[in-house]
């Protein structure tokens, strides 16, 4: 049974988080990291919860007493900046250029895959981890809705490349704030046992942050491997995690109307 994207992908916790530095209640770039490893939004909550989660509430309720109009965040960023530095770790001078296309890279690659699996595909469900389901049940409304920032999106190429896709805006991050939180690496297909393993080398986090553009290199970050079995039919892509929940996740192939916005 699939929900709208309503599960929790464990990305393996802190220690998924390896040394990736971060200022304790402050998001950081090991907050970037784990969010990376997410495919669903659960995840991404659990990821914000290791020491930014109070933060992030407090910036919100800033920009609420600002005075503000619901459409000027350059106000809201004069207003709440100190409360912004506080939150998010301190802004320098981003030290590395973004990376529009890590794909094009061709030593990132894992080789060839099947034509079937190369697109872009965009998230439209996942399972519900047997823990969420104890957390849930009883509730109105069981399926867990995506906060209205939310979006994921899986870029396959025929050289066994993937990029992960992630946007989080002012929802999440607070009036004024986005990122969208990139990760990559290889895509390494097993065809003989329907298995696909994702193998990811880097990442980063581009967007502006409290009236600055960032772009947060996340390749000091230890990234844990994750394997799926696969199935494609038609226009769709399901993962199913090898693991013992065994949460699926289930995409779209992007129309080229999606794939130009």
């Amino acid at each position: 049974m699939l929900t709208s994207s309503a599960g929790a992908q464990a990305p393996g916790g802190s220690g998924a988080q390896g040394g990736a530095r971060t200022l304790a209640g402050r998001c950081g770039s090991a907050n970037w990291v784990c969010v990376a490893q997410c495919i669903d939004v659960s995840c991404v909550d659990r990821c914000l919860a290791e020491g930014c989660e109070k933060a992030l509430g407090a910036l919100a309720q800033c920009a609420a007493k600002s005075g503000c109009g619901p459409d000027d965040s350059d106000c809201v960023s004069r207003v709440c900046g100190k409360q912004c530095g506080r939150t998010f770790e301190p802004a320098p001078p981003s030290p590395e250029k973004e990376i529009p296309d890590p794909c094009a890279d061709a030593s990132v690659g894992a080789g060839t895959v099947p034509k079937k699996m190369v697109g872009r595909w965009s998230l439209e469900a996942a399972s519900i981890r047997p823990e969420e389901k104890a957390r849930i049940a009883g509730q109105e409304n069981a399926d867990a809705k995506p906060r209205p920032d939310y979006a994921r999106s899986l870029v396959v190429t025929p050289g066994g490349c993937f990029l992960m896709r992630m946007k989080l805006e002012d929802a999440t991050l607070g009036r004024g704030n986005a990122l969208e939180i990139r990760s990559w690496g290889a895509f390494q297909v097993n065809e003989k046992d329907d298995v696909v393993e994702l193998r990811t080398k880097s990442g980063q986090a581009v967007g502006p942050v409290c009236g600055k553009p960032r772009v947060i290199g996340l390749s000091k970050g230890k990234f844990q491997p994750t394997t799926y079995t696969y199935e494609v039919a038609g226009d769709t892509l399901v993962l199913t995690a090898k693991t013992p929940s065994k949460q699926t996740f289930q995409f779209r192939r992007q129309t080229e109307d999606q794939q130009a916005e």
